[in-house]
């Protein structure tokens, strides 16, 4: 059984960059660590930061719209031996299709189509912490230096500075809407 969920952060460890992977409504949220490129590009997807070339995850959706292929969702499906598995869910037409990916990438391309995002219930029961465990870890690691939110901001008001000093106000409107989601002004 699938629960709906979505991206609570992408976050800086001791053990590496982990996505936090939220249930709607629940207390509970699955760390599921990734590379530091799949985070960034996570982290500019949920942005919506305009790259000036395509990142690998903007050619596919690019591929997707061309071939008139909708994302309807992700699953996150298992966990085996330390190792997440996900899958993407694809319609074009009326034939339906199921492709295995690695849950980085998965969460790459449906925070850039906006589509919906699921767990299995059984991965949460296997993964899932604390929220209130997490945000006291942030707390610990706010004493020791920016976390990884900050430094998001940070760089999209760096990116927000370009596009204003270019008067590229387009893209100055949605770095301006992100960090405002950011909880920013």
């Amino acid at each position: 059984m699938f629960v709906e969920a979505e991206i609570w952060t992408v976050a800086h460890t001791e053990q590496g960059n982990a996505v936090l992977v939220k249930p709607v409504g629940s207390e509970l949220a699955v760390p599921i660590f990734i590379g530091q490129l799949e985070a960034h590009s996570i982290l500019i997807g949920l942005g919506g930061v305009p790259m000036p070339r395509p990142l690998t995850h903007d050619l596919f959706v690019s591929l997707l719209e061309k071939l008139n292929i909708t994302l309807e969702k992700v699953e996150i499906t298992e966990l085996k031996e330390g190792t997440f598995y996900a899958r993407l869910l694809l319609k074009q037409g009326l034939k339906k299709y199921v492709i295995d990916s690695r849950p980085s990438d998965a969460l790459g391309l449906a925070v850039r189509v906006k589509c919906p995002i699921y767990i299995a219930e059984q991965v949460i029961a296997e993964a899932g912490v604390s929220i209130k465990l997490v945000s006291d870890e942030e707390s610990k690691e706010k004493e020791k230096g920016p976390s990884s939110r900050e430094l998001e901001v940070n760089r999209l008001k760096e990116e927000l500075q370009k596009a204003i000093e270019a008067e590229n106000y387009e893209d100055a409107a949605r770095i301006r809407d992100r960090l405002r989601e950011l909880g920013e002004n």
